[in-house]
């Protein structure tokens, strides 16, 4: 079974919506946060294989948000924390830094966007279906969001919690999948 078929991409947005949706409702909104700074991480034991996504928010006292999926990819997963993430942006109505260590990531919503754009994404090799999903949410909340590279595993707290979140979410797949 080939990794990407759009079943496997309707039930993982799905679940980004739900968890987002939860996220909202959880958050006391009268915080009133008008700007907050996010770090993304995807996770993944074999690849592909078992993976998981991590989103951390470092103004909150929240335990961030994370999921998984028992066959995925690392890039899948870093690419569902991003959207994740932006998806947290629209329904705070907030500005944001949003961190990732993908070169993946930070390429694709930067200097690899107008190209695929002008050729109506035929030039994406692979994952244009999330692509898809992703880039019309990045550029409908591009002057509220800026999305930085930061180096992976070097010691960075909002980092760290990121790829612990996104370690988290392979954990609960699998433990979900061995209790199915």
């Amino acid at each position: 079974n080939r990794i990407g078929l759009p079943r496997i991409w309707r039930r993982m947005l799905t679940e980004c919506r739900r968890i987002t949706s939860t996220f909202k409702q959880e958050i006391d909104l009268e915080l009133s946060k008008n700007h907050v700074e996010i770090w993304t991480d995807g996770a993944c034991k074999g690849n592909p294989g078992p993976g998981g996504w991590g989103v951390h928010f470092h103004e909150f006292d929240y335990p961030g948000l994370c999921g998984g999926d028992i066959m995925t990819t690392n890039n899948i997963q870093e690419m569902l924390a991003a959207l994740v993430a932006l998806q947290v942006v629209e329904r705070l109505g907030c500005t944001a830094n949003i961190y990732t260590d993908s070169n993946l990531v930070f390429k694709g919503l930067g200097e690899w966007l107008p190209g695929w754009k002008a050729t109506n994404f035929k030039t994406v090799k692979k994952n244009r279906e999330l692509w898809q999903q992703l880039i019309p949410l990045y550029d409908k909340l591009a002057d509220k969001v800026t999305i930085h590279k930061v180096k992976g595993h070097s010691g960075n707290p909002g980092n760290d919690a990121a790829d612990a979140l996104a370690n988290k979410g392979v954990i609960e797949c699998l433990t979900k999948s061995k209790n199915a």
